[in-house]
């Protein structure tokens, strides 16, 4: 069996997703419900929420792909950025729904370089914010500032409704932009 069963019910297959299987919907839900650095932080913090901070920091012509950057997780489950460097296989299905993600909503799968940016100043506030104080540097945070004001951490109900809203509005505007 290689397909999951999503939140509102849809077959997700794992090594051939479509982008008919992409549901917005399915997305906020498991987004808000995955808690980032493995559930490692001081309080539950929902990728959901990181994703939607990620789009708060970049130009509007970016907010849709920052807030989707980490659909794939929704499908797929988190693997700490260590582990992934060990598991090439979670690469190449991050790789094939990351596609199928963007054939969904029509964009570009290489991220725009304010959004790779922004998910720095995202991760060097959540560190800052959510973890505990650790012993050693994070080499991918050096030169990285974190953000002024803090991260208050969302339920996931009300991290999934955020979300949910915001990539609807997104799609909205992607739509109007694009056909204007």
């Amino acid at each position: 069996m290689t397909w999951i069963t999503t939140h509102t019910g849809r077959q997700f297959n794992l090594t051939n997703p479509t982008p008919a299987m992409i549901a917005p919907n399915d997305i906020a839900h498991a987004l808000a419900h995955l808690c980032r650095f493995n559930g490692h932080c001081r309080e539950h913090y929902s990728a959901a929420q990181h994703s939607m901070l990620v789009a708060r920091l970049v130009p509007a012509e970016h907010q849709l792909v920052a807030l989707l950057m980490d659909a794939p997780r929704a499908y797929l489950g988190d693997m700490t950025r260590p582990l992934k460097t060990i598991m090439p296989g979670y690469r190449v299905l991050e790789s094939l729904v990351w596609k199928a993600i963007c054939d969904r909503f029509n964009l570009d799968p290489t991220l725009p370089e304010s959004v790779v940016r922004a998910d720095l100043v995202a991760l060097a506030t959540e560190r800052r914010d959510l973890m505990p104080d650790p012993a050693a540097e994070w080499e991918c945070l050096r030169g990285i500032p974190a953000m002024p004001e803090p991260i208050r951490p969302l339920s996931a109900r009300e991290a999934g409704l955020q979300y949910f809203g915001q990539l609807m509005e997104l799609m909205q505007s992607t739509h109007r932009r694009a056909y204007a």
